[in-house]
């Protein structure tokens, strides 16, 4: 099994310094870009659970709280998550209104209350969001730049059988070989991008309707706090 395992392995390297220069720059440009879009598949799921985990422990201490003001003065860990800075920038506003007229203004601080919670949110997702065209780029434009070295392989193979004149299997099988590497590659770094890019989507457009239902709710009771006050 080991011998096997092998000799795979130095096919595979020996196709990589027998291709010609053009299919070799194709398949070190796919290595590349499957390295790029694991390094940031890597990152991007670090992010994600990071910002549920940061959301999750905000969420507890919110409804433990007796006093929002000190929630919004913590120092703790969740305090980077940006479901905490969209309830900071909100508190912010509500603590920063002035405090007369409150019948009156009740409505245009609520409003600008949600205003500035969903700049914010918008704020946070376009952070959330960055990169995220890289993987969508890399999964749809991979195949492609694989099937360019296929068929530079496949054309390097004819006009290797024209030179011999021969249509064996030793002359056909290396540029062949070199067609299917490249094609192997272009898949091997579009499909995890893919996948990635769906799931992350998927994420993201969660992560940010759970902004929008705590902005609204939180809305909401600032707005009961207003009218109780009035």
């Amino acid at each position: 099994m080991e011998s096997t395992t092998g000799v795979t392995t130095a096919s595979i390297i020996d196709i990589v310094f027998a291709a010609p220069l053009v299919v070799q720059l194709v398949m070190g440009l796919l290595v590349v870009l499957s390295l790029w879009s694991w390094t940031l598949i890597v990152g991007k799921t670090l992010l994600l659970w990071r910002a549920n985990q940061n959301a999750q422990a905000f969420e507890e201490s919110f409804w433990r709280s007796r006093y929002l003001s000190e929630l919004h003065d913590s120092e703790e860990p969740f305090t980077a998550g940006p479901l905490f800075q969209v309830f900071s920038i909100g508190m912010s506003e509500w603590r920063n209104a002035p405090q007369t007229s409150i019948e009156r203004t009740t409505i245009s601080l609520i409003q600008r209350i949600d205003r500035v919670m969903q700049t914010e949110i918008s704020r946070q997702m376009d952070a959330m969001e960055r990169q995220m065209i890289i993987l969508a780029s890399i999964g749809t434009a991979a195949p492609f730049i694989g099937l360019f070295g296929t068929v530079w392989g496949v054309m390097n193979a004819f006009l290797g059988i024209a030179a011999a004149g021969d249509t064996t299997l030793a002359v056909v099988a290396p540029g062949i070989a070199e067609a299917l590497l490249a094609t192997a590659l272009g898949l091997v770094a579009a499909i995890p991008a893919s996948i990635a890019y769906n799931k992350f989507s998927t994420d993201l457009a969660r992560f940010a309707l759970r902004m929008e239902d705590f902005a609204s709710l939180f809305s909401s009771l600032l707005n009961r706090e207003l009218e109780a006050k009035a």
